[in-house]
């Protein structure tokens, strides 16, 4: 086997599982690739002894012929917002920087037990909050992607855009996310990857680092359907220790994965023609529905009439969790702590706080404390608690019209890194098509459709009913199947 960073989780557990290779020389081959892949700035920490150490366990239990698990041999990368016991986990904030927990988050452990390795920490926007991995205070990601005639360093989209860009160049078959308005779907549209956001409480946020505890959920990355359909099941299940967790049996997805749509329907939601929608995403939509239709499914136009009032919601929601989940970083027990001369305890979280949090995340806490203040708070947060429960209500009425829902997964391909800084509403925007699922706690997915005339991926985004990943699986792969999407981005780096 020539170059085994070519391949993905199932070709990599398969591989080791037959004897093609073992694991040892994929987590070596990975190892290198991180090593050299320091420009794109994916990786905060990089664990290689980590990724090594899973990998001889794994080629001890084939040597004695044990089972070696639904990950077994595959190395991974694993976002810094899930705490993993001894290892820097930082959120990207200068506030977390060296802490270093005394625990493993859930979703961090079932990979482990699932057989996985950890090639290292990924980079991210700060505390998860951003849509184009810049407000990172260890420097932004760059995409691998450039767009036809420019050098120009690319979005790898937020917050997840150390994850997507690690899978999209190839230093890890596949890696964590999480989703709270997009932040899988997004970045994995924007590097020509597949992700999956699945159903709120699907997998345990215990060990994750908060942000919008109503509406975060861990979720898996990688280079197709299959593959985040044995990661998902690795990492989905219920855990005591999470009490928004479902206690539901993880189900099947990989055996039960057919592109064959026969019998179902897939809504086209007509509020999602947006204006300011790039011409090329809509023409893609278009296509994504001819192969839908091509793998037997019916195609409905359906409504979801609350969507203009989805992300004017969900910029209050977040922000107000948020700015209480954040209070907890004070300089008191773990992290950064500033205490200038004189101070009293009031002035250290102040110092700590002005210190430790970027722009990006101060200027949600102050959004987020302001809706939530006496006066303010039926205006805006009840209302937008109003607007979420109609969201949610739109989504049940029109799954009783269709079995999935097909969407563009964002308005716009990749732009270049610092173009949209100065206007922080146009970079909300790149949530308008993600945040709707988000809001209603649904599963929806990303899958890579096409390259548009800059040489840039083009995700759809696919939307379906509570705990009916299945369903969502199925009809990407069925996609998957008819866009063929082999494009991959010229190293350069």
């Amino acid at each position: 086997m020539s170059d085994l960073t070519q391949l993905g989780v199932k070709q990599i557990r398969d591989g080791v599982a037959g004897g093609d290779f073992t694991a040892r020389e994929v987590a070596e081959s990975f190892n290198a690739a991180v090593a050299g892949a320091a420009e794109l700035n994916a990786f905060i920490v990089t664990t290689p002894d980590h990724a090594l150490a899973a990998a001889d366990a794994a080629d001890a239990k084939r040597a004695k012929g044990e089972d070696l698990g639904k990950m077994g041999g595959v190395p991974i990368g694993m976002k810094d917002l899930f705490a993993t016991h001894g290892v820097q986990t930082t959120a990207a904030s200068h506030i977390l920087e060296g802490f270093k927990p005394q625990y493993e988050s859930t979703v961090s452990q079932k990979l482990w037990d699932a057989g996985a390795g950890m090639l290292g920490k990924l980079n991210l926007d700060q505390f998860a909050m951003g849509s184009s991995n810049e407000t990172s205070y260890f420097g932004n990601v760059s995409s691998p992607w450039k767009k036809d005639g420019t050098n120009a360093a690319m979005s790898p989209g937020g917050s997840s855009g150390g994850s997507s860009t690690a899978v999209a160049a190839r230093i890890a078959p596949a890696a964590t996310g999480t989703d709270t308005g997009g932040s899988i779907r997004q970045p994995a549209a924007f590097t020509g990857i597949c992700g999956i956001k699945p159903t709120y409480g699907r997998c345990s946020r215990w060990g994750v680092v908060a942000f919008a505890s109503s509406l975060d959920q861990a979720g898996p990355m990688a280079r197709s359907v299959e593959d985040c359909a044995i990661m998902l099941e690795a990492m989905a299940g219920f855990d005591p220790k999470d009490a928004t967790s479902l206690q539901m049996d993880v189900p099947n997805w990989e055996a039960a994965l057919s592109a064959d749509l026969k019998g179902k329907k897939v809504g086209i939601p007509r509020e999602y023609r947006m204006d300011g929608t790039d011409e090329e995403i809509l023409k893609s939509w278009e296509q994504g529905k001819e192969w839908l239709r091509d793998a037997g499914a019916e195609i409905v136009d359906i409504s979801l009439p609350h969507t203009k009032y989805a992300l004017p919601a969900y910029y209050i929601i977040a922000p107000a969790e948020a700015s209480s989940n954040l209070a907890r970083y004070d300089g008191v027990r773990y992290g950064l702590r500033e205490l200038p001369e004189g101070a009293g305890l009031q002035d250290m979280y102040a110092a700590t706080r002005a210190a430790g949090f970027g722009d990006e995340v101060k200027r949600r806490v102050l959004i987020g404390t302001y809706v939530l203040s006496a006066g303010f708070y039926d205006a805006y947060y009840t209302q937008a608690q109003k607007i979420r429960a109609l969201v949610a209500q739109d989504f049940d009425k029109a799954f009783g019209e269709c079995d999935v829902i097909l969407a563009p997964t964002t308005p716009t391909a990749s732009f270049p890194l610092g173009s949209l800084n100065e206007d922080p509403l146009t970079m909300y925007l790149n949530d308008v098509f993600a945040v709707p699922a988000s809001l209603a706690g649904l599963p929806a997915m990303s899958v890579p459709a096409t390259v548009n005339s800059d040489g840039l991926p083009l995700g759809l985004q696919l939307i379906g009913k509570a705990f009916d990943e299945q369903g969502v699986l199925n009809a990407g792969l069925a996609i998957q199947q008819r866009a063929q999407f082999g494009a991959q981005p010229d190293k350069w780096w």
